[in-house]
């Protein structure tokens, strides 16, 4: 079996030798590389042509959403992950529109980090959980104005929830839901009381139905079709 080649680039070496670490029990993967900032991630993705980059994006001279730019430039198959502390939605926008395929918070779990190398690696992206709540979250919040400003004009309201039923099950519907709501598997096992694998085989019949990629891609989909409201944090 081919194992997924992975460059880790982060100038902080006690997070760099944990992430690699954590990445090395996974016998599907190999992490053929490390470097210190962006300037080197450009020569070492040259060299070693990784299947998936793990950048940090705050780093010394070159940061990581320019050098991922850089990267794409000259090699557009390059699948990257920005690793960042920042959750707001204009960081994540902008790495997305550079070119990275995944965007993870440094306060990610291990079993969040493992999964958006294999997304990434298969063609998906992966973003960290509580960044898609608050893309959600914005998204939402444009649509309400849009909403309020229709009915200031007498028209009918834009946003409405309306559940897909006509598609998925009411299950499947509660897991999209929790996924809008920026909720990782366990955590939507936790609340619907059912196990880890059961919602993982919803998320696969979730994206199958809705022709999506990935969980990601779903939620946006979703959200844009009205089926699922954004519930704020208390």
């Amino acid at each position: 079996m081919r194992k997924t080649r992975i460059l880790i680039i982060d100038d902080h070496q006690l997070y760099r030798e944990g992430i690699k670490k954590i990445l090395e029990f996974e016998k599907s993967f190999e992490v053929v590389g490390e470097g210190t900032d962006g300037n080197e991630a450009v020569e070492l993705v040259e060299r070693y042509q990784p299947d998936v980059v793990i950048m940090d994006i705050n780093m010394p001279d070159v940061n990581g959403v320019e050098a991922t730019k850089q990267l794409i430039e000259q090699r557009p198959e390059t699948r990257v992950i920005i690793l960042s502390i920042h959750d707001d939605e204009n960081y994540v926008t902008h790495a997305l529109k550079t070119g990275a395929c995944g965007y993870l918070l440094k306060e990610m779990d291990v079993d969040s980090l493992i999964e958006a190398v294999k997304v990434v690696a298969e063609g998906g992206s992966y973003i960290h959980p509580k960044v898609t709540h608050n893309l959600v979250k914005e998204f939402r919040r444009l649509a309400e104005n849009a909403s309020k400003a229709q009915v200031d004009r007498g028209a009918a309201p834009l946003y409405e929830v309306r559940r897909p039923y006509h598609l998925l099950t009411r299950r499947e519907c509660e897991v999209l839901q929790l996924l809008a709501e920026g909720k990782s598997n366990k955590m939507i096992g936790e609340t619907l009381y059912i196990s880890e694998k059961t919602v993982k085989n919803h998320v696969s019949n979730i994206l199958q139905k809705m022709n999506c990629n990935d969980r990601t891609q779903a939620v946006v989909e979703a959200i844009k079709k009205g089926w699922v409201e954004v519930l704020q944090k208390s």
